[in-house]
């Protein structure tokens, strides 16, 4: 028979229980299911990289390193790279950040610092919507819409700064007459406006919610010490924010990278590197795949497949960097 320990005062003593982390009930079935989902979702990426590594094998073993550097698409002649059509990747993606990345930062600052109370809820649902928008509608936007406005100023960059190589258009005289306005359209320059109102929406969606988890202990110690609105912002919620602000943007920067349907119905497809973002004529990689697929041979497919690989590879270096980054972001530090 076990005894009890017991006080001076003769009454047994209390012993601590036993504290076991382990989940039961319900937390375990929750613990165990969100494991579950996220190991998946691990699995299937990594399936997909390994799928596409793999059928990359064959092109990658007979086109060597020049398949990253060729820039010329001619399955017929046995020539076939990436080298045109990934500058016209990353022209696209950054033209579309040139316009995202303001319009982001000052939606951002405006509803969560600016906005009346009443009219916030209705301006993120507002945002949130122009991320449901289908690709497909804005590429109808871009080049119905977009497209003649942007021709124009096309024309008044290169005229305005033509000190700038990458606003020189071959073949154009900006300060004629009577200008072509054929060799201004269907330019990464004219993708990029239609792709950075895809991606504004997320970039703005992770900025806005780290500048509304700014410590409110130093607003109030800014404005008990006199400074203005805008002193708030520069002050406190900026430098908050900036982890916010490069992470978002990145995340926004692996979309644009990806970008397809839009870019594919705006474009005049060119096979080769042009580092001049205004004038006519780009390629993407995912436009690339998207236009080739159909009528690609098994040797075609698997060149595609290999761009599909290096993009990828691309997007999942973005992505991971941006996660990183807003990881980082934690409440009161500043630093990235």
């Amino acid at each position: 028979m076990t005894t009890l320990p017991v006080n001076d005062a003769g009454a047994p003593e209390a012993t601590p229980r036993r504290i076991s982390r382990r989940a039961t009930g319900a937390d375990a079935v929750f613990e165990h299911a969100a494991r579950a989902v996220g190991a998946s979702v691990l699995l299937i990426t990594g399936g997909v990289g390994v799928f596409l590594a793999w059928q990359a094998v064959p092109t990658l073993q007979h086109y060597g390193l020049s398949f990253l550097t060729e820039e010329r698409w001619e399955p017929e002649s046995d020539v076939i790279g990436i080298g045109g059509v990934l500058v016209g990747t990353v022209s696209i993606a950054a033209v579309a950040m040139c316009f995202a990345f303001p319009l982001a930062l000052l939606t951002a600052l405006y509803i969560s610092e600016y906005a009346p109370a009443r009219a916030r809820g209705l301006l993120v649902s507002v945002i949130d919507l122009m991320a449901a928008i289908p690709s497909i509608v804005y590429g109808l936007w871009g080049f119905f819409l977009v497209m003649p406005h942007a021709a124009e100023l096309a024309r008044f960059l290169e005229s305005t700064f033509p000190w700038v190589p990458f606003f020189d258009v071959r073949g154009s005289d900006p300060d004629a007459a009577v200008w072509d306005t054929s060799r201004y359209v269907a330019s990464a320059f004219c993708a990029g406006i239609a792709v950075a109102m895809m991606v504004m929406p997320m970039a703005c969606a992770v900025m806005r919610q780290v500048f509304s988890q700014s410590p409110p202990g130093e607003r109030e110690a800014a404005l008990a010490l006199g400074a203005t609105r805008w002193g708030v912002i520069r002050t406190v919620v900026l430098p908050f924010g900036r982890g916010g602000i490069i992470g978002g943007t990145m995340l926004g920067l692996g979309r644009a990278l990806g970008e397809t349907i839009a870019v594919v119905l705006i474009i005049s497809p060119a096979f080769e590197i042009k580092w001049n973002v205004l004038e006519i004529g780009t390629n993407s990689v995912s436009a690339l795949i998207a236009v080739q697929f159909g009528d690609a041979s098994p040797a075609q497919l698997s060149a595609l497949l290999a761009a599909g690989f290096v993009l990828f590879l691309l997007t999942l270096v973005v992505n991971t960097f941006a996660a990183v980054i807003v990881n980082r972001s934690r409440a009161g530090d500043g630093d990235a």
